[in-house]
């Protein structure tokens, strides 16, 4: 009687704990990185860094308190020569328009001041997008206009708000009402205009208008991709606008 030896098949598993540990690690450090740079990057898109406004904020803080020693010394002699009678007058207006000029500056700037402030400190209340500023500046030279537009986010701005923007021009071209769209007579201008901003956005070009062509209004429509941020449309009349620029 023949007998088969017997075989055995031992299945040796080398468990390396540590290794799945070490990868695990690396794999979570890669998307934190990748995070990160995504992160970053919607932040240059947005066009805001925050260090670069804090930056701001000081350097907007020394202006005023320049300003604040210019008027206290305009102030100071503004009254000597009041008192002095053998002065003329002229000398007197002169530094009382500079006293003006100054005190209106300071206010323009704390004005700045305060708005830069409220984006980096925001409250809790429902995110919102507002039209800032609108800026128009007639160059006489050659007919055009530069200008200005700024878009903030007010609200909980913990998120970036993305979304399109559009700009027309309305008045009238040979006597007959005319829509015009601003990537028409703006090459910095796209069509749409996309924002993607956590705080504030600019947008700056220059206009070049046909000499037939009458603008009498700025409007802006601002969409945004979520829902939750109610869109605006507003019109601005053309002559408030180039008055607020000179």
């Amino acid at each position: 009687m023949n007998y088969k030896p017997l075989q055995t098949r031992i299945l040796i598993t080398i468990q390396r704990p540590g290794l799945w540990v070490l990868n695990f690690f690396f794999m979570l450090c890669a998307i934190t990185f990748i995070c990160w740079l995504a992160f970053a990057y919607g932040q240059r898109v947005a066009g805001y860094d925050k260090a670069e406004a804090i930056s701001y904020i000081e350097d907007l803080e020394k202006q005023i308190e320049k300003l604040k020693l210019e008027t206290s010394e305009s102030q100071r002699q503004t009254a000597m020569l009041e008192r002095n009678s053998t002065i003329d007058d002229g000398a007197s207006d002169q530094l009382k328009i500079s006293l003006s000029e100054a005190q209106a500056e300071s206010l323009e700037l704390r004005k700045e001041l305060t708005f830069y402030k409220s984006i980096i400190s925001p409250g809790d209340t429902k995110r919102s997008l507002i039209i800032q500023t609108i800026q128009l500046k007639h160059d006489q030279v050659n007919g055009t206009y530069q200008y200005q537009i700024m878009i903030t986010q007010r609200g909980r701005n913990d998120s970036f708000a993305r979304g399109n923007i559009d700009v027309t021009l309305g008045g009238t071209d040979a006597g007959q009402a005319k829509v015009i769209k601003l990537s028409e007579v703006s090459k910095e201008a796209k069509n749409p205009i996309r924002f993607n901003l956590k705080y504030f956005q600019k947008f700056s070009g220059v206009i070049t208008l046909s000499e037939t062509f009458q603008p009498e209004f700025m409007r802006v429509k601002v969409k945004a991709r979520s829902s939750k941020i109610d869109p605006i449309d507003e019109q601005f009349a053309w002559a408030d606008l180039t008055a607020a620029g000179e």
